[in-house]
């Protein structure tokens, strides 16, 4: 597995005992600490609400890492109109919510060592097993991330990614 590798950072040199193979955020990129104080804001640990008129919950868009057998992971936010928000609210911790159809939604976390945004790719949100974060399936265009996930990585990819995250520009 990846993360008995470790590596040595061509940034700052050291020797990380772990390679990393998720990241997360806590919130969507619109998110404002100050929309905490306000009664139509809502943010936990896998859904958010702004202002009564924006939805949101937390996915994962999932890598394969095609010389280890591993999986990568992003973890994101994704946009949802309020039907699609209510439903999953709905279902959230219902047996059986996996069988669901996806739910559309746009991308709404940038992750900026990609050479093109990433806000506002177009997904769809698969529900998974209660207690599983749903799995953000991106539209097969052609942007990098759209093919990391169509066609993996590998783990000098990887250690890129740790390296971009641990020393950002």
């Amino acid at each position: 597995m990846a993360n008995d590798l470790g590596f040595t950072c061509a940034c700052c040199g050291e020797h990380h005992t772990e390679l990393p193979l998720s990241y997360s955020t806590l919130a969507p990129d619109v998110w404002d600490p100050s929309f905490e104080a306000e009664p139509d804001c809502m943010l936990s640990s896998d859904q958010c609400v702004i202002r009564g008129q924006h939805f949101f919950i937390r996915g994962l868009i999932e890598i394969p890492v095609i010389d280890s057998g591993d999986v990568f992971s992003w973890g994101v936010w994704v946009s949802l109109s309020k039907d699609n928000f209510v439903r999953a609210r709905a279902v959230w911790d219902t047996q059986g919510r996996e069988t669901e159809k996806p739910y559309f939604g746009w991308l709404s976390t940038e992750l900026a060592l990609y050479p093109e945004s990433t806000t506002n790719l177009r997904t769809n949100a698969h529900t998974r097993l209660v207690g599983m974060r749903p799995s953000i399936e991106l539209e097969p265009t052609t942007h990098p991330l759209a093919v990391e996930q169509r066609t993996g990585i590998t783990l000098a990819r990887v250690r890129e990614i740790a390296m971009s995250v641990l020393h950002p520009s």
